[in-house]
């Protein structure tokens, strides 16, 4: 396998644990006002997987850019 074909494969991972990350936070707003006390922890979570999905698409645009 390529490091192409690796790093798609990566970003396909992170998209769907961002989806899962997204799911739970509408779940959390749902669950609002009683489980405030989980909003920073969720968010935080949700924010760190966004945040390395978009590295992952940048290092994969560069990649095919370098092909």
């Amino acid at each position: 396998m390529s490091k192409l074909d690796e790093m798609g494969t990566k970003v396909r991972k992170l998209q769907l644990r961002a989806a899962i990350a997204k799911m739970k936070l509408r779940d959390l707003v749902e669950d609002l006002p009683g489980k405030w006390t989980e909003i920073e922890e969720v968010a935080e979570e949700a924010s760190a997987v966004f945040a390395e999905l978009d590295g992952a698409k940048r290092e994969l645009a560069a990649m095919k850019k370098l092909r």
